[in-house]
């Protein structure tokens, strides 16, 4: 797997290279001053790997910048903790956008992601995010009107025929050419979803176009369309062979040659596309040999002339082995009580079970009160780390000052830190058991709530010595 890591990397270098075209300046409501905002990007719509594109600390008075480079117009979500926002960026443009507070509704505790809506400064009313939250607005009156009568099917695409009139005469005149699109994929989203004509949609958002790649809307639309395509194939009388192209060969031709079988799609480019999509979706499946799926996918990759094709393979094969059980623990830096950076491979020969956690979910920190027993039954046999995700250091030492029984490894991820950002966070807590080679034993591992002590019962039981004559 080597030579994919060292493709990204250059990449990722090349990338950055480029002079920074787009600007986000921010307001953030008071109660985030002192929080870490991230600034996220998809790598693709079929694995929708997240990547870091910037990342700011809101200042005292809640302000927040980014710069950064993109060629191509895309939405981006701004992320504070578990909430998260979208705003569409376009090259050569500065943003004025403000980021509210957590509503009523959002519950901080879970750790889920909850959405908040980002407003845009200034008054223009064609710019992208403007035009789209005018769309947005138009779309929920259409249901507003219907008094929350039911409507069926029928009647909801009467209604959606009537909006599609009334939206090309309402921009008619717009020329930004991304909004074009998104309007058109948003009627072909609202279509899908009110189980019209499978067939149908495809001639008509699909069949004989090109494939948009980098649309988020179109392959939104496209991922709904073609969900569970090739499990369905293979669940057919003439399909059935597709498992054994994947479980018994691990043969990407053998593969690709099956699907020929299917008339409908006349595209090699299309076919491919679906077989990526179709693995993507195969490799959890329980009936499926994960490693012939990476063995299928690799070979996909190096013979694929489409280079998008070879990125979200790219993509989907970094993804299924990051984090995988049995692979290398990612190393990481974070700060320790007293500010010093502590990093994890210091600990190489050791078991550790490493954990995240924040003083502002409830649920985290019950389990951090479970781990104390946990340490106290298997001390000088595991090593337990745990991270702080808060981004207030006085939160992070209060806490500490207050559990005193809570003596282990308790790091805090700063500025610097890379914790978060190696174990790929996204809610308030996360827990993974690491064996003495520096490998992951266990990711993700169960909580503590979840019966983690019975794995270390099973590790460290004692093997009683076998007393038959003759057997040693």
């Amino acid at each position: 797997m080597k030579p994919y890591f060292s493709f990204v990397l250059i990449l990722v270098f090349t990338y950055c290279g480029y002079a920074q075209n787009i600007v986000i300046k921010g307001k953030a409501h008071p109660s985030h001053i002192g929080k870490e905002i991230i600034l996220y990007d998809y790598l693709d719509y079929i694995t929708y790997t997240k990547v870091v594109e910037a990342i700011d600390t809101i200042d005292k008075d809640g302000y927040f910048e980014f710069k950064f480079y993109s060629k191509t117009t895309k939405p981006l979500l701004l992320s504070i903790h578990n909430l998260v926002g979208k705003l569409y960026v376009q090259p050569n443009f500065n943003f004025g956008i403000y980021f509210p507070e957590a509503d009523s509704l959002t519950n901080n505790q879970i750790g889920t992601q909850s959405p908040v809506n980002i407003s845009i400064y200034g008054n223009d009313s064609t710019e992208l995010n403007a035009l789209i939250n005018d769309f947005n607005n138009e779309y929920n009156q259409l249901f507003i009107k219907t008094d929350g009568a039911y409507l069926t099917p029928a009647k909801i695409n009467a209604l959606l025929d009537t909006f599609l009139v009334a939206s090309k005469k309402r921009y008619k005149t717009t020329s930004n050419n991304y909004f074009k699109k998104y309007v058109e994929y948003a009627f072909a989203n609202f279509y899908a979803n009110t189980s019209k004509n499978k067939k149908l949609l495809f001639n008509q958002f699909i069949s004989h176009k090109p494939i948009l790649y980098n649309n988020y809307e179109y392959m939104e639309f496209f991922n709904t369309h073609f969900k569970g395509y090739l499990k369905g194939i293979a669940s057919t009388k003439h399909g059935g062979s597709i498992y054994n192209s994947i479980n018994a060969f691990g043969n990407y031709k053998d593969l690709k040659q099956e699907l020929e079988t299917d008339k409908s799609i006349k595209n090699d480019t299309l076919r491919e596309l679906l077989i990526l999509k179709g693995l993507v979706e195969f490799y959890y499946s329980p009936d499926i040999n994960q490693q012939q799926v990476k063995s299928v996918l690799e070979q996909l990759y190096h013979e694929t002339k489409i280079s998008e094709h070879q990125k979200i393979a790219l993509n989907a094969l970094q993804n299924f082995y990051q984090l995988q059980t049995g692979a290398d623990a990612p190393n990481f830096m974070a700060n320790d009580l007293k500010g010093m950076t502590f990093q994890l491979n210091s600990l190489k020969g050791q078991y550790i079970y490493l954990n995240f956690f924040s003083t502002q979910s409830e649920i985290s920190l019950k389990e951090m009160q479970k781990i104390i027993d946990l340490k106290n039954n298997f001390n000088g046999k595991i090593t337990f780390v745990s991270v702080c995700l808060d981004d207030s250091v006085k939160h992070y030492l209060a806490h500490l000052k207050n559990n005193p029984k809570q003596n282990w490894i308790i790091l805090h991820q700063a500025k610097n830190s890379t914790a978060k950002q190696a174990y790929s966070i996204t809610s308030l807590s996360g827990f993974f058991f690491i064996n003495k080679q520096m490998q992951l034993s266990q990711s993700p591992a169960l909580a503590p709530s979840e019966g983690i002590e019975y794995k270390f019962n099973a590790l460290f039981k004692t093997r009683k010595k076998n007393t038959m004559p003759g057997i040693r």
